[in-house]
């Protein structure tokens, strides 16, 4: 009888899962629904794993990648902004009680570097960093072949260091932070913030900007525009070298839609990155690139984690 994992992927606007045999990193079936509807959101995951479930198989494990601050240890979600009622919410205990069988949850960024390390980009590495770049920044750490989690499960949150003191207001509710300068809708409100102040530029004033509307002008030659891109690239470049410091990664990893915009982010960022070292020793032999997988870099985390569960020292 075929064992399979169940692995979902969790996010503010979709919530994807997929049907993996064990033996197999292809999935042989991928849903996708809304994450907001007419149940809760807890329920309509719950709803979605079911209808995935082959029958007559085993499920040898359950695993998911959420959002927000978590305890990836007891499974339960301290709050996910974007996520209605899900504070506190004990998310793996509602789980494994609906579907007995073992269930782990982990932050989507600490996954996502989990899934690039196995199975993407970083595949070989025993030290690499993943940073996503989207509507917010988050992060994992891989060391010594080991997802860094810290004490409570709480570790590589790389988007809420301060780069700018008094700074911008992050969507956490801090100055200054890394997110709020570098994330997609940070750039865009830079660039609307200029184009207010009487920049020329040929970005639409119609509606609110887009980190998607930025890069594309930038491609086409509007310098508001890459100098926006290139403020965000700067400042993530900034933060890397402090990163480099810290972990001395042999892989940076970027993911996230911001990660497509070309080299009006990634020239400053690494113009940056080598300009704030503490020494050029901590570049050499790092290799600093974009996700390679893409939009199911959740689901292939969740996957890893899983075979995390059939396998405690997967690593070795």
């Amino acid at each position: 009888m075929a064992r399979n994992y169940i692995v979902a992927d969790v996010g503010g606007t979709h919530i994807r899962a997929a049907c993996f045999q064990t033996q197999s990193h292809v999935p042989t079936i991928v849903k996708r629904i809304h994450t907001k509807g007419s149940e809760p959101p807890h329920e309509r995951l719950i709803n979605l794993i079911g209808s995935i479930i082959p029958k007559d198989e085993l499920i040898a494990a359950i695993t998911i990648a959420a959002p927000g601050p978590l305890d990836p240890f007891e499974g339960i979600i301290f709050e996910a902004p974007n996520i209605p009622g899900w504070t506190n919410l004990p998310l793996k205990k509602l789980i494994q009680d609906h579907f007995n069988v073992p269930v782990a949850i982990g932050n989507d960024a600490n996954l996502a570097a989990l899934g690039e390390w196995r199975f993407g980009a970083g595949v070989g590495h025993r030290h690499l960093l993943y940073i996503t770049v989207s509507t917010g920044i988050g992060g994992g750490v891989i060391i010594d072949n080991q997802l860094l989690l810290g004490a409570h499960g709480l570790a590589a949150e790389l988007g809420h260091i301060t780069v700018i003191p008094d700074g911008p207001l992050c969507g956490c509710g801090k100055r200054g932070h890394l997110e709020a300068v570098t994330s997609g809708p940070a750039i865009a409100r830079w660039a609307e913030q200029e184009i207010s102040q009487g920049i020329p530029s040929s970005l639409p004033l119609n509606r609110p900007l887009t980190a998607k509307d930025v890069s594309n002008a930038a491609i086409h030659g509007d310098e508001l525009a890459q100098a926006a891109l290139a403020r965000g690239g700067t400042y993530l470049g900034i933060a890397i070298a402090d990163y480099l410091h810290v972990f001395n990664p042999s892989m940076v990893i970027i993911g996230g839609g911001v990660s497509q915009s070309g080299e009006s982010f990634f020239g400053p960022l690494r113009t940056a990155m080598s300009e704030h070292v503490l020494s050029k020793k901590y570049l050499e032999d790092v290799t600093l690139t974009t996700s390679a997988l893409g939009d199911d870099v959740g689901l292939m985390g969740a996957l890893a984690l899983a075979q995390t569960l059939d396998d405690p020292a997967p690593c070795q």
